[in-house]
């Protein structure tokens, strides 16, 4: 890990720059949201990885992302870390395995509370928003329970010369799971950090029984228990590759992102 441009920046205190900075240096992880590369960059198919998973669990033991060439979704659970593939089932990653594009956390809960109806994820979200103190900072999301339904997706890995990712999902395979229990990991992001990090939610799912997860398209919750951790704190690193440094980064993708997470 050499020779990566490092931005800290904490959402009340300061924002500063720096160059030639290790991943796995030392850095505050208290309500701190972690962060590889960012969402434009991944839109616009900077798909080879920039980070180990063994470093990036120095960093948090919850959360979420890809894998090198975007091979799967990830989902990390209490300090592991997981590739739904798309073959529909779930490995454990080797530490060695890179990433492009992740974000993880330290998760500790702020709040707790119960559902125990049926919401789809537009109505969940809205249910969450209502316990949230604000709009301008980041929270770490963890949702453990039954639902009735959960409709997943996962990506194929790529190859050079890569498309975007628009194009990608058009491959993507979808998993309708009933009757299941599991974990939702995530994070809502402020609309401030558009083009760094997806705003608003972004969830991943993993089966109790480590067999089935992927992206979440859409759900019915059961009974499920849900549980924030707010963050006032984000640390970017950024990759030191050509195809980063001439990625089209100007450009609004928001269409873009619209589709992919749909």
């Amino acid at each position: 890990m050499k020779n990566l441009y490092t931005l800290v920046l904490m959402t009340v205190v300061y924002i500063t720059l720096s160059g030639c900075v290790n991943f796995n240096s030392p850095r505050p992880v208290k309500d701190t949201l972690s962060q590889v590369s960012t969402i434009d960059a991944l839109l616009d198919g900077v798909y080879d990885g920039s980070v180990t998973c063994g470093e990036l669990k120095q960093y948090g033991n919850l959360g979420l992302g890809t894998f090198n060439k975007i091979d799967g979704e990830m989902i990390v659970l209490d300090g592991m870390i997981y590739k739904a593939s798309v073959d529909g089932k779930v490995y454990k990653a080797r530490d060695s395995w890179k990433t492009p594009f992740a974000a993880v956390t330290f998760f500790k809960p702020d709040k707790k509370f119960d559902i125990s109806k049926p919401l789809n994820l537009e109505e969940l979200k809205k249910e969450i928003d209502k316990n949230l103190d604000s709009e301008n900072i980041f929270y770490a999301i963890k949702i453990t329970g039954t639902f009735k339904n959960m409709k997943i997706r996962s990506v194929p890995p790529q190859k050079k010369p890569y498309p975007p990712l628009k194009d990608v999902v058009k491959h993507q395979k979808i998993f309708n799971l009933d009757k299941c229990r599991g974990t939702i990991v995530g994070f809502r992001c402020p609309a401030f950090v558009k083009g760094i990090n997806v705003t608003g939610y972004h969830l991943h799912f993993l089966s109790d029984d480590l067999k089935r997860g992927g992206h979440i398209l859409n759900l019915e919750t059961d009974s499920v228990k849900v549980m924030t951790d707010s963050k006032n704190n984000f640390f970017l690193t950024l990759p030191d590759s050509a195809s980063f440094k001439i990625s089209n980064l100007k450009k609004d993708r928001t269409s873009e992102l619209e589709k992919v997470e749909k």
